[in-house]
């Protein structure tokens, strides 16, 4: 049965850590269904377990945005049950620690995998399901800043208004391909995976935002965030920022009000201010 009044937010990797947080502040201010997703169908539910201890009625569905099987069957059960989707954050993500002991090639196409093209995926398969008005939330990070990119070349192609999706899936591609020759860097690529997913997420942001400008289904509006430096398991609980205040920004850009044209198609703070992303 399709709940056409209920409406629904989506929220991927959000067992634990900033997306933990961001299902729990929307549990408290989002009126409709509040969907927690996790690739591990325990700790998921251990997690909805945590927050109905606190009065909260999130609920679950297992997601592995890496794994196209899982993403599709997701999306099927969306449109058998809602009317649409009105809030996706796109949280799910990775990071290697740096001692870890994997070469970098494999980092770099792992991370990109995952970060990148995984949440690709889910666009491909949620998008279709967005309502008119519907706001949708990439995490970002600091380190996604284009200055971050050293090759003045690259810099220039992935802030052009006219980059396109396969041209930025390409270049994602040509960084692992150069990862595995191991020429990355003379290729003006950074030394950082995780800064180069970051990057092609918040590129990939302001080209969505132009689609949908041109969508027939009017102000849907999407935006790329740094939650901050948190205190979380993929910073090895080193920052400063608990997992509430990293949860601030992106629960305000799921909630912007119906006409938003200031805050849209933006590389977002998280103090809510909006940065040049070609100048930061």
């Amino acid at each position: 049965m399709i709940l056409a009044n209920t409406r629904l937010a989506i929220v991927t990797g959000s067992n634990k850590g900033i997306g933990y947080a961001i299902v729990k502040d929307l549990c408290e201010r989002f009126d409709g269904d509040v969907y927690l997703t996790a690739r591990d169908v325990g700790r998921g539910e251990a997690a909805v377990g945590r927050l109905n201890e606190l009065g909260l009625k999130p609920k679950f569905h297992q997601l592995d945005v890496s794994d196209t099987s899982s993403v599709y069957v997701f999306a099927k059960f969306v449109a058998e049950n809602y009317a649409g989707i009105d809030v996706l954050v796109n949280n799910a993500a990775i990071a290697f620690k740096k001692a870890a002991t994997e070469p970098f090639d494999v980092q770099a196409e792992e991370t990109i995998r995952i970060n990148y093209f995984g949440l690709r995926t889910v666009c491909d398969a949620l998008f279709p399901l967005l309502v008119p008005g519907a706001r949708v939330v990439n995490l970002s990070s600091s380190a996604g800043r284009l200055s971050l990119i050293p090759g003045e070349d690259l810099r220039r192609t992935l802030s052009s208004p006219l980059l396109t999706l396969d041209q930025l899936d390409t270049l994602m591609r040509q960084f692992v391909e150069k990862a595995k020759d191991g020429v990355h860097e003379q290729s003006g690529w950074s030394s950082s995976a995780y800064s180069v997913s970051k990057v092609g997420v918040t590129a990939l942001t302001f080209i969505q935002q132009r689609a949908f400008d041109e969508d027939p289904r009017t102000d849907i509006v999407i935006n790329s965030v740094h939650p901050g430096y948190v205190d979380t398991d993929m910073t090895s609980h080193k920052g400063p920022l608990t997992i509430e205040q990293g949860a601030e920004a992106p629960v305000y850009l799921s909630l912007l009000p119906a006409g938003e044209q200031n805050v849209k198609g933006r590389y977002v703070w998280f103090d809510k201010t909006i940065k040049d992303w070609c100048e930061c």
